[in-house]
């Protein structure tokens, strides 16, 4: 099976163990990150890990990626945004996992981040969602800092020059100030969007939820992401998933365990590529999630993954 396959074909159907996974395990030590670490451009467009846990997926990954050290330099301030919208603990996957932000933080501050800020504007009661994600523990014993985002204070405008129907919004003064910022969605069904995937994560920087919603949500979200200032990398967190009820979920059943990670810096194609992975749970094309294509008008990145050099790792 060719790689760039990886994302269009059965394999989608082995995950979590339900069949043997089929296709011959990547597992080339360091030498490909050592490679692409002297060459960035032999860097894949996208990777994805499989079967392991959270940190050892991310490990792997950001490896293959060529290091963090690809994205952060020695005295950089870095924004990590998870998803932390959701006042629930990690099974119920409304929340990116604890321990996958924790890895995240470690591995930007051995780079040599001067800094390291983690934040969302929550949906619900702010302190409720920091504290039982996990995530507000996590950050702090990595050492990073969670910082709030529930008040338009901490908003600055900016113009969407690009835009559509949104021509300026508010972003959160971290990513105004950042040197670089990492995006880092988990992996779930949304009611209004259908997918909550990279983009769809951009609706915790601005503080404009509710212009977004009711004025063409998914044109919202391609302009949102049009945003001068764009994440160095995404990272998707499909270690748990939610595959119905979402954005919150309702209870365990709405939950599905692949254990896997994406990762890349082209967000439409990433986007497309966890929309694929996520339609083997629950029917879903990047046309439900329209805000992909769209961002493809927007020239943000490709749909054609048939273009891409796609590497796939079981562990």
């Amino acid at each position: 099976m060719k790689r760039r396959n990886f994302l269009k074909t059965a394999f989608l159907g082995t995950i979590a163990g339900t069949v043997g996974l089929r296709a011959p395990r990547l597992m080339a030590g360091n030498a490909s990150a050592e490679a692409a670490d002297a060459n960035p451009a032999a860097l894949p467009d996208i990777v994805a890990v499989m079967g392991g846990e959270p940190v050892d997926l991310y490990t792997r990954a950001i490896a293959e990626m060529g290091g963090m050290k690809q994205y952060v330099k020695p005295g950089m301030k870095v924004v990590i945004k998870p998803n932390i919208g959701w006042d629930k603990t990690p099974e119920y996957a409304a929340n990116t996992n604890p321990d996958l932000i924790a890895a995240i933080v470690r591995d930007c501050r051995a780079a040599g981040a001067a800094e390291v800020k983690v934040f969302d504007h929550t949906c619900d009661q702010w302190k409720g969602c920091y504290v039982n994600s996990g995530i507000q523990e996590a950050v702090k014993e990595a050492g990073g800092e969670v910082v709030m985002a529930h008040e338009e204070r901490y908003f600055r405008e900016v113009s969407l020059p690009m835009g559509v129907r949104m021509k300026k919004a508010k972003i959160h003064e971290a990513i105004v100030d950042c040197d670089v910022w990492i995006n880092v969605p988990v992996l779930k069904n949304h009611g209004g969007a259908k997918m909550t995937i990279c983009m769809k994560n951009y609706l915790g920087i601005v503080w404009d939820r509710r212009y977004m919603h009711s004025n063409d949500l998914q044109q919202c979200i391609a302009d949102a992401a049009t945003y001068e200032k764009r994440p160095v990398l995404n990272i998707v967190d499909a270690y748990r998933i939610m595959t119905q009820n979402g954005p919150k979920g309702r209870t365990t059943d709405d939950v599905q365990t692949p254990k896997t990670i994406f990762m890349s810096k082209d967000i439409v194609a990433l986007d497309t590529a966890a929309t694929q992975f996520f339609n083997q749970y629950k029917t879903m094309t990047i046309n439900d999630a329209s805000h992909i294509v769209l961002a493809e008008k927007h020239r943000l990145g490709t749909t054609n993954l048939s273009s891409l050099n796609i590497k796939r790792i079981r562990l």
